[in-house]
């Protein structure tokens, strides 16, 4: 597992509990449905935290795109809400979190290449 992929697990942790303590514990819409709502609500991010946990290589890849779910969640909420706006704005920073650890191999690979003119590093 590659620098960046490592850096993106304590993301996709971080952004799985994130969505149960704000919708179980810090925001809840009804005594019943808190569990019901959080379940949802980790259920995009769910398949990432298996593929962690089992030390798949995609991992961080699913991560990331299940992130993107939740950073345009997290913008909508900053925008509409302003009680979940602390909230809202840590679930949005996660996701940034999680999609640049991705592709930060990816980035630093291009601008080796731009640096050596086009040669394999």
């Amino acid at each position: 597992m590659s620098n960046s992929k490592r850096f993106a697990a304590p993301g996709i942790v971080a952004l799985f509990s994130l969505q149960l303590i704000w919708h179980v514990f810090l925001l809840p819409v009804g005594p019943a449905a808190g569990w019901l709502i959080a379940g949802l609500f980790a259920l995009p991010i769910l398949p990432a935290l298996i593929l962690l946990l089992l030390r798949h290589r995609l991992a961080a890849y699913w991560g990331a795109v299940a992130a993107l779910f939740y950073f345009s969640h997290g913008v909508m909420e900053t925008w509409a809400n302003p009680i979940a706006r602390p909230i809202a704005l840590a679930e949005t920073a996660l996701s940034i979190w999680i999609v640049v650890a991705y592709g930060w191999d990816g980035l630093s690979t291009r601008m080796a290449r731009r640096k050596t003119g086009g040669r394999d590093v």
